[in-house]
């Protein structure tokens, strides 16, 4: 019989390391279960891998070369929008674990470990509800293409914590802040109930995501005796393919203390 990882850096290379995806994700809750009720005394240290395990389905294409998604009146339209987020919890959940196997360091304090294992855990919940949603409606996460911009943000800030900070949960996170509202409005025009209750988990979990991002992206810049801003402003000019899009959710944002003092001066 395989033992459970000893430590949670191991812990984190085996979530990485699993390629079905509700398996994933079940390993997610497991490891952020084993680390809480302190089976797991000690961060370590495990490689995280380039690229993590992923199932066979969904075909991963380029952002562009995605199909635009029709007004979500249809249930098959309705099922490629909750398929899209699935796809995004899904990479959520192998960034979250990504951090904690990349960046472990006794340098760091546990409270950072226990917020992204946290994070790692919710994101699994959140692929699990959804997964189940696409269930209920006839259909399965893997059954549409999904496009593969997501772990690029990983790939280019895989040499420095901070800019993994600057671009995951205050760049894409934050996006999922300002663009969830909508989709809960949508679905609750729809009758859709179920899914937009999943949706509102996913929305409130996220702002603490952002919360976690924004705390630890200044405590580093404390340490490193660097401002917090114009540091964030020039690692999102350096690392982050695109533009910020408007409208932002300022209200959210500020709920993770994430100011519009950052994020103001690079809208388009």
């Amino acid at each position: 019989m395989t033992l459970p990882p000893s430590t949670l850096a191991e812990a984190a290379a085996a979530v990485l390391g699993t390629a079905d995806a509700r398996a994933k994700a079940a390993a997610s809750r497991a490891a952020a279960a084993r680390w809480r009720g302190g089976e797991m005394a000690e961060i370590g240290a495990a490689a995280a891998p380039g690229r993590p395990a992923r199932p066979p389905r969904p075909e991963l294409k380029a952002p562009r070369e995605m199909p635009q998604r029709r007004a979500a009146g249809t249930r098959a339209t309705r099922i490629a929008l909750l398929h899209a987020v699935a796809h995004i919890e899904l990479n959520a959940i192998d960034l979250a674990w990504d951090i904690v196997a990349r960046f472990a360091s006794p340098d760091l304090p546990r409270e950072f470990f226990d917020d992204w294992v946290r994070v790692g855990d919710d994101e699994a919940k959140h692929f699990l509800l959804l997964s189940d949603r696409l269930a209920a409606l006839g259909a399965a996460y893997g059954d549409l293409p999904a496009h593969d911009g997501l772990w690029q943000a990983a790939h280019e800030t895989r040499h420095d914590l901070l800019a993994r900070l600057a671009i995951v949960p205050l760049v894409l996170e934050a996006r999922g802040l300002d663009v969830t509202p909508a989709m809960i409005a949508r679905f609750d025009r729809l009758g859709d109930a179920e899914s937009a209750a999943a949706l509102r988990v996913v929305y409130a979990d996220e702002i603490g995501h952002v919360a976690a991002g924004r705390r630890w992206f200044e405590w580093l810049c404390a340490r490193r005796a660097v401002p917090p801003v114009e540091t964030w402003r020039a690692l999102v000019r350096t690392h982050f393919r695109g533009a910020l899009k408007p409208p932002f959710n300022h209200d959210a944002r500020a709920q993770a203390g994430f100011s519009s003092a950052y994020y103001a001066a690079l809208e388009t």
